[in-house]
């Protein structure tokens, strides 16, 4: 056709159809597609068998620290504070001397008791002795009845009066004492809330707060389980599957706040006798070693506890775990090294391994490194490593426990 001339309109049109088609030919990189690799190249894989092992289900709780004895330390006497003994935030012994009130006015007060005392005892000896000449000049009916019955009963009261006036002098002594103020339990001491020079108020009411104590080895996690976990728990018992914490103490681990894993292990030893109907939790409470004393009262800490009785188990690596519209499933080799795609029901991570509740066997080849070349089918060049996963080959996404 001589250059120049239009074509006709419907000429144009069918041309238009298969001129896009050249384009996008042309401009469409070489790619594998999502078919697969390109033909002619074997995708190479990393296989490994899951891990048998007996295994436990544990169960996680958010709690807190708190100490396992705390004390406030108040003035039982008043008067004004002399002395501070200690450093705040150390560690202090039961029995140390922390604060020191002006003794004076109680040491005059165990003087004064003491006198008082003396003068009963000398009264009552005077009274025993007249008591005595009574009965014999009774007698000689040499004083009448009423009289020598006077002077007996005249000597009872005197040594009322001395179990008197000793219980006077135990009581002064007992607030002399109180004028050293002493640790009543070992622990971490805090700050004194009250400065040398000060004026302190003492009693059972209204006494001032010198300071507190809290002891910290063991040290306590308090945490709130659920009605759901409570009611499974009790009936794991009732099968004999796991005993209940209410009648024997359970083992539980705890990690704080920046820590991996499940480092401090425990125990759980008391839980409530009764559920909190406004929150549908009970409170329950596992007691940890803290030789070290760097766990402090206040602390958030995760804590788990078995969820379940010991059964048979199998682990993999939860890198290897796909997800497919909420299913889980893992790529596994046949007898001719060909990709399967097998579905499985996945459990919760164990020390950064995934447990798989069904789905899967003891001798199956499961592909760990190398997932995303893998497709249904696909015969693939398989290396064996070990299911634990190494440092060198975990992957960046590899899911942490």
């Amino acid at each position: 056709m001589p250059l120049g001339i239009p074509l006709p309109r419907f000429s144009r049109c069918a041309a238009l159809p298969v001129l896009a088609a050249a384009f996008v030919a042309g401009c469409k990189p070489h790619t594998a597609g999502p078919s697969g690799p390109p033909a002619g190249v074997v995708p190479e894989v990393s296989v490994a068998k899951p891990v048998a092992k007996r295994l436990t289900d544990w169960d996680e709780f958010s709690g807190r620290l708190v100490a396992r004895d705390r004390v406030e330390v108040r003035a039982r006497v008043s008067g004004y504070l002399t002395e501070i003994h200690f450093k705040e935030g150390t560690q202090v012994k039961e029995g140390d001397l922390l604060f020191t009130i002006d003794p004076r006015p109680y040491a005059a007060a165990v003087q004064r008791a003491e006198a008082m005392l003396a003068q009963a005892k000398t009264n009552a000896e005077l009274a025993t002795i007249e008591a005595k000449n009574a009965t014999k000049l009774r007698e000689g009916q040499v004083i009448s009845a009423e009289e020598s019955e006077r002077r007996l009963k005249s000597a009872a009261g005197e040594q009322a009066a001395v179990r008197a006036a000793e219980a006077m002098l135990i009581s002064a002594q007992l607030e002399l004492e109180f004028t050293q103020i002493k640790a009543p339990i070992s622990g971490r001491v805090s700050d004194a809330r009250v400065t040398e020079g000060n004026l302190v108020s003492g009693g059972t009411q209204g006494s001032t707060l010198l300071t507190t104590i809290v002891a910290l080895d063991p040290i306590y996690v308090d945490f709130e389980a659920d009605e759901r976990s409570v009611l499974k728990y009790r009936e794991m018992h009732k099968t004999g599957e796991r005993k209940s914490a209410l009648f024997g103490r359970i083992p539980a681990e705890m990690a704080l706040i920046h820590e991996e894993g499940w480092p401090h292990k425990g125990e759980i030893d008391f839980v409530d006798n009764q559920l909190n109907p406004a929150t549908g939790t009970i409170h329950a409470r596992c007691v940890f070693p803290n030789g070290d004393q760097l766990m402090s009262p206040g602390f958030f800490a995760r804590v788990r506890i078995p969820g379940s009785g010991e059964y048979d188990g199998l682990l993999i690596r939860d890198s290897a775990v796909g997800d497919d519209q909420g299913s889980s499933y893992v790529w596994v080799l046949d007898a001719e090294d060909k990709a399967v795609y097998l579905p499985i029901k996945p459990g919760p991570l164990l020390d950064g391994m995934r447990v798989v509740r069904s789905g899967l066997k003891a001798d199956d080849r499961v592909v760990v490194l190398g997932l995303m070349s893998v497709r249904n089918g696909v015969k693939v060049k398989a290396s064996t490593v070990e299911m634990q996963p190494a440092a060198a080959d975990t992957p960046a996404t590899e899911k942490k426990p």
